[in-house]
């Protein structure tokens, strides 16, 4: 009983909090998302000897494709990051980020580092939560016209987008003997299996984002490493990488597991 009367009070903090920031939580969620996005897009700016140089080398492409690569990057991530952000064709912004992750994916090698691509998979579960979002917003433009249910796209794409979203979750667990790791990897693991099936899944996607956050900030503090040591770009890659996957969880606390989940399934019991 006592851990049924925790899990309730859990709940309904869980739910104070979504009644506070409805009107806020979906925007944050969507600047969270698109930061690895911007971030990187401003990296190539100004690092566009060091990227062009990269790409030609590792490619032998020469020099103008190199440099082609490094500007698409930039403006493909930079347009698409002000186009969600200001809510003008966030679908075609989304395909665009969709096509630079899987053109970095392969250009960067990516493809070959599991902990990286389960990354860039994890930030196309944000993707995908971001249409599922649109798809929300569009069922007002068509008044009167039958819903589709459980067949709906938007619901596959909200499991799509969860599953894909736990990944980066993967890559953060330790396997060390010690019953700190041991502990936190326990409890990281049940709140990612609640969050991939869908149960409980606004308390444990909230939950995993304050963990997250905290995990983020401690260990990936590149503020605190001078600029011109190479750790302090690769803490900050994985800092906004990291702030991305709390984008998609927020937005999973704003949305709802979506209808291919236990959370729905149990209204149905």
């Amino acid at each position: 009983m006592g851990q049924n009367d925790l899990m309730s009070n859990a709940e309904d903090v869980a739910d104070q909090f979504l009644r506070v920031t409805k009107q806020y939580l979906p925007h944050v969620a969507r600047l969270c998302l698109i930061s690895t996005f911007l971030e990187d897009g401003i990296r190539m700016w100004f690092q566009w000897n060091e990227q062009r140089d990269y790409i030609e080398a590792t490619w032998s492409c020469g020099y103008f494709l190199a440099a082609c690569f490094v500007l698409l990057n930039l403006l493909g991530q930079l347009g698409g990051c002000v186009l969600i952000l200001s809510r003008n064709f966030v679908q075609y912004a989304c395909f665009a980020l969709f096509g630079i992750l899987s053109l970095q994916t392969i250009a960067y090698s990516i493809l070959w580092d599991l902990k990286f691509l389960m990354r860039n998979l994890a930030l196309g579960g944000g993707l995908l939560l971001l249409l599922a979002e649109l798809r929300g917003e569009g069922k007002s433009m068509f008044a009167g016209v039958p819903s589709m249910g459980e067949h709906s796209p938007k619901q596959y794409m909200q499991l799509g987008g969860r599953v894909l979203l736990v990944l980066m979750f993967m890559t953060l667990l330790h396997f060390d003997p010690s019953f700190i790791s041991i502990l936190q990897n326990l409890v990281s693991t049940a709140l990612i299996v609640l969050v991939a099936i869908g149960f409980k899944t606004k308390l444990a996607a909230l939950t995993l984002v304050l963990w997250l956050f905290a995990v983020n900030v401690y260990f990936n503090a590149f503020w605190m490493v001078p600029a011109y040591k190479p750790m302090h770009d690769f803490l900050k890659y994985d800092f906004f990488q990291t702030m991305s996957v709390i984008g998609g969880l927020l937005l999973i606390v704003a949305l709802g597991p979506g209808g291919v989940s236990m959370d729905e399934k149990k209204k149905l019991w």
